[in-house]
């Protein structure tokens, strides 16, 4: 397993558009910046070129050529809904091709955890399904030739799995086939109609937790506690905005930090600032090291909101009383290990072990069950129990629409209840 710091390193490389400084001393191992990869606790950073190789205790050799893994071709079971299945999938069964950039120095580590995870969902639901990897470079050229090839030998495409390689794609009008890209694109133009797009977003999961902040506390007043990374400023700015959607005012303040620790003039000034107006409720666009900061020195009693972010996750030695009652939202595969579906699936541990690369293996179990499921109802509609949230797909309207729905959980005693709310 990396050291923390070097863990530290590699986070700061990262951006959630697939899906980080550190998670409570121990931040995630880090993730290429086209990833979307590399907030504490998720994948989100600012897509920027890497300026410089991962540090060399974090290099990866990619694996020898994998040869395609194939199932015999037989009859699909029913889908969930127990709906007909499309015509020809009973027949012949689906070919999937998994395009991911595993030829890649800057993207192999992502790419082996989502390919581990997908995998993962193949063996626990793989009958009438034939699964082709397809490795590739990082070259936006390289991919767009790769998913050519995929696509005319495959029913369903998923990935890319980089930014850049998403928007080449979803801007190069080459979408031939059923596709479950795996990052954002990043672009304010309709997607091609049969581009449905799952990554994870820092985003979404701001706007989820101000909607769920907004159930519990309709007429609050939110103080926004932010840092000057990219990933905090992208998380305060989505949760801002749809507070101030939901009619909600809101106030924000800049923590300015050193080595991950907020600055303790900053602190004395936020105790004196709250003593005179205090707020209602405080969204943390921080990581959980610097949450506990900020509650040693303000106290416990303000409801506080956050995302992956704030995650401590589940090691008693990072328990500590200050993050008690914190509300997160985050993935069911790291917040919920024993619920049945989630426990109903392999954990995933390898060399690059952390909390970026679960987030990414559960992500490849979700992107398999959900082209599964494209290729009962190509064109239709369907909801899923998913291990990284509620997922609902819509492939019959005039752009493929995709939702996803994180847990809500209150943080006790190094474990996680979870909480219904509403979106």
């Amino acid at each position: 397993m990396l050291k923390k710091k070097n863990i530290r390193a590699l986070l700061a490389l990262a951006t959630h558009g697939l899906l980080a400084a550190s998670l409570a001393a121990c931040s995630s191992t880090p993730l290429p910046p086209d990833t979307g990869c590399g907030v504490p606790g998720g994948f989100c950073a600012p897509a920027a070129p890497i300026a410089s190789p991962p540090p060399a205790e974090a290099s990866y050799t990619p694996p020898p050529p994998v040869a395609p893994v194939r199932t015999n071709p037989v009859d699909l079971p029913p889908s969930a809904d127990g709906r007909p299945l499309a015509d020809g999938a009973a027949r012949a069964g689906v070919r999937i091709a998994l395009l991911l950039p595993l030829q890649s120095d800057a993207f192999a580590q992502p790419a082996e955890a989502v390919r581990a995870g997908f995998m993962a969902g193949y063996e626990r639901d793989r009958q009438g399904v034939t699964v082709n990897l397809v490795p590739t470079t990082d070259s936006a050229q390289a991919t767009l030739d790769a998913y050519a090839r995929a696509a005319e030998q495959n029913d369903i495409v998923v990935g890319p799995l980089s930014r850049p390689a998403v928007a080449a794609l979803a801007a190069g009008g080459a979408v031939s086939k059923p596709t479950v890209a795996l990052n954002h694109p990043q672009t304010d133009g309709p997607l091609p109609r049969r581009m449905l797009v799952v990554g994870l977003t820092l985003e979404d999961e701001a706007r989820q937790v101000a909607d769920w902040a907004a159930a519990e506390q309709p007429a609050g007043r939110a103080l926004v506690l932010t840092g000057k990374a990219a990933w905090q400023q992208r998380l305060s700015g989505a949760f801002t905005a749809r507070w101030s959607q939901l009619g909600l005012n809101n106030a924000v303040v800049e923590l300015p930090s050193s080595e991950g620790y907020v600055d303790a003039n900053a602190l004395a000034d936020l105790r004196a600032r709250l003593q005179v107006d205090p707020p209602q409720l405080v969204f943390a666009a921080l990581d959980a090291v610097q949450l506990r900061q900020v509650r040693s020195a303000i106290g416990t009693s303000l409801p506080t909101y956050g995302t992956a972010s704030i995650n401590p996750g589940r090691d008693p030695a990072m328990s500590a009383p200050e993050l008690s009652g914190v509300r997160i939202l985050d993935l069911p595969w790291t917040v919920q290990p024993e619920h049945p579906l989630v426990a109903s699936y392999p954990r995933w541990s390898s060399d690059t072990e952390g909390y970026d690369m679960q987030r990414l293996y559960a992500l490849g179990i979700d992107a398999y069950r959900i082209a599964r499921e494209l290729a009962l109802r190509p064109n239709g509609s369907f909801e899923l129990d998913g291990v990284t949230g509620r997922l609902s797909v819509d492939m019959g309207g005039a752009s493929p629409a995709f939702r996803r729905v994180e847990t809500g959980t209150v943080y006790r005693d190094g474990m996680f209840e979870a909480v219904a709310f509403g979106r």
